[in-house]
């Protein structure tokens, strides 16, 4: 089967990396990649956020099947447009993915369907968002409603941080993101991520992790898009699992299909757990990244048969085998992450790191340079293990890193503390 994978980060490189081990696999294109992706697959220059030059290349190149890896196409209708022209695709569609595109439609659906998350008020004044916020108090969630690459969302602790949110996101620092926002109460507990796979009726739960958003040791410091990960996420046990099924996912499910917009994709759950009770934080309408890269580890080749399932509407007659095992992924970003860093500088000791089912380094913001391989974006690298247990992935994820030659870039030492204590 001739396949292509939109994307270009680490998120994407991890799918190929899986999609590469299945036998079905007969070519992999993935666009517009990166400089780890090329090494295992075709890269394409391709604008993956116009539906028509997709579809133009998907037949020109006799693709047969397409997974759509970010959010940002799915948004814009990519999916939508391959299904128009009679390509299998594994994404949403446009107004399914809504449920990530707007905060707002997500606690829209939530209110509808009675799924536990936290209480709320949508804005497009500045005004009464902060008027709010008084009324509320603090520590207190803002959030901007559309898209903003996993930064568009403030734990404001004092009320000035607030207002400074606020000033940020409607005076136009994330763009149309912010024109609205969504202002949650502070839900306390331990937060993890659900991932099930959806076919428009079934529903297939495919595994949980945990990340971390803070950039700094201890969960300390601004959100970032993830320093690092981990799977499984022991605090989502068999039955707080269950219950996230039963009272938010499938609900959720149900919901959309009402509506007349039935999910098709994999669905992120990001949820709260507090006494076992299990309250939605949000959902993504793709692989978290990093906490996919974890997964594919941990699924390797029947990934592919997974997504291929839910795409052909037949998840109802598939089961996930999983290993007793664990993995852990270390992001290793450029200095100034999450704010302003500088492109270009060389990474050195990549070749002489193992590439198995046990260890890999995934690419995500890298280029190829001169024969070199270059950082070009902010979340550089995922260096990432398997273990028997957290412990053991643990040690070789950070043996890996000690390996990498890159003085220009940092990572957190202490991903999976949590769990480990």
């Amino acid at each position: 089967m001739n396949i292509l994978i939109l994307g270009s980060g680490g998120r994407e490189h991890s799918l190929a990396w899986a999609v590469m081990q299945n036998p079905k696999c007969d070519k992999l294109i993935v666009a517009p990649g990166n400089a780890g992706i090329a090494q295992i697959a075709d890269c394409a220059d391709v604008d993956i956020n116009d539906g028509g030059a997709v579809v133009q290349f998907a037949e020109d190149n006799s693709i047969e099947f397409v997974i759509v890896g970010p959010e940002a196409p799915l948004a814009n209708g990519v999916a939508d447009r391959l299904r128009d022209a009679g390509l299998l695709v594994f994404g949403p569609s446009q107004a399914a993915a809504a449920l990530e595109a707007s905060k707002a439609f997500t606690k829209e659906i939530c209110d509808a369907c009675g799924a536990p998350t936290a209480r709320y008020g949508h804005f497009t004044d500045k005004q009464a968002a902060k008027d709010y916020v008084r009324a509320q108090g603090t520590p207190i969630v803002v959030k901007a409603d559309g898209l903003a690459a996993g930064k568009g969302v403030i734990i404001a602790e004092t009320v000035a941080q607030a207002d400074e949110a606020l000033d940020d996101m409607f005076g136009g620092s994330f763009g149309a993101a912010g024109a609205e926002v969504v202002i949650e109460e502070f839900m306390r507990g331990e937060e993890a991520s659900f991932f099930v796979l959806c076919d428009g009726k079934d529903v297939l739960p495919i595994g949980t992790a945990q990340d971390h958003k803070r950039v700094g040791e201890g969960d300390t410091g601004p959100n970032t898009g993830g320093m690092g990960a981990y799977s499984p996420a022991p605090v989502l046990t068999d039955a707080i699992a269950e219950r996230a099924l039963n009272e938010i996912i499938r609900p959720t499910m149900a919901e959309m299909a009402r509506r007349g917009m039935p999910y098709q994709g994999v669905l992120y759950a990001g949820l709260m757990i507090e006494n076992g009770a299990p309250r939605l934080v949000e959902y993504n309408v793709r692989f978290g990244d990093p906490e996919c890269q974890v997964l594919m580890m941990r699924l390797g080749a029947q990934a592919f048969d997974l997504m291929h399932a839910a795409a052909e509407r037949r998840l109802d007659t598939m089961r996930v085998n999983w290993a007793n095992d664990h993995a852990l992924t270390v992001v290793l970003a450029a200095a100034g992450y999450p704010g302003a860093y500088k492109k270009g500088s060389v990474i050195r000791g990549l070749d002489t790191l193992p590439e198995d089912s046990s260890n890999m380094v995934f690419h995500a913001g890298t280029a190829a340079r001169d024969g070199a391989t270059v950082a070009a974006g902010g979340r550089v690298l995922n260096v990432t293990a398997r273990g028997k247990t957290l412990a053991e992935a643990q040690q070789r994820a950070y043996a890996m890193v000690d390996q990498v030659d890159w003085p220009e870039g940092f990572c957190r030492r202490d991903i999976g503390w949590r769990a480990l204590d």
